[in-house]
């Protein structure tokens, strides 16, 4: 199958920030943006301001990645962020029930899901695979990007994947953090459905042929 690239706008040049903002419109699926709180993880990114002026002339979905605590409390602004389509958080971010967080972002209208970092077992998103829409399987951890990818990551994926087969399932496998053309149709076999990648687009010389490379 055909992955969905979503490239993550945490490595766009915010110096011209519209042309790359562009070139995910013309060349890629989605627009993975990084929410950072420097609380949940030891970095802080962008916020509402930056979101709502990409969104303006946002022609695919946005891609929202919160890694911030307490994600309930800020759920319903970003679900009414034009164009938004799928909003995540990490598991071990909420003090609250995850099904019920999940289900403020679903009554908006927006697909939801759960991330969670290499450390943490994919096991643990089984009780909430049926209330998913999505799952992030964070192959570097969560708070910096250019990070090396993961290797083990593989595994994981493959694991979640024969999952969510075996009960019939339609949510899908997303994957974060040092992904590239080396390494993504390996991932597409493992079983992956959303790729995203940050530096390997945007830094490379031709961000529209990565992405297609990508795509495989």
């Amino acid at each position: 199958m055909t992955p969905l690239i979503s490239p993550s706008m945490l490595a766009a040049d915010f110096l011209h920030l519209e042309k790359d903002v562009r070139m995910v419109n013309e060349h890629a699926d989605l627009f993975h943006l990084d929410v950072m709180d420097g609380r949940f993880v030891p970095n802080i990114s962008y916020g509402f301001p930056v979101i709502e002026a990409m969104a303006k002339i946002a022609e695919k979905p946005l891609d929202i990645h919160l890694m911030i605590q307490h994600p309930q409390v800020y759920l319903e602004r970003f679900c009414k962020i034009p164009h938004a389509g799928l909003v995540s958080f990490h598991l071990d971010a909420t003090r609250d029930d995850p099904e019920s967080v999940l289900g403020i972002i679903s009554n908006n209208g927006v697909k939801a899901g759960l991330a969670i970092n290499p450390n943490i077992p994919v096991e643990k998103l089984y009780p909430y695979l049926d209330v998913c829409d999505f799952v992030v399987i964070m192959s570097v951890f969560a708070g910096f990007g250019g990070q090396s990818f993961i290797e083990d990551t593989y595994e994981r994926v493959a694991t979640i994947r024969q999952e969510i087969d075996r009960r019939g399932l339609d949510t899908m496998i997303e994957v974060d953090g040092g992904v590239s053309p080396k390494n993504s149709a390996k991932l597409v076999e493992c079983g992956a459905d959303i790729l995203v990648a940050g530096s390997a687009v945007f830094k490379s010389e031709n961000p529209a042929a990565t992405v297609a490379a990508m795509r495989g």
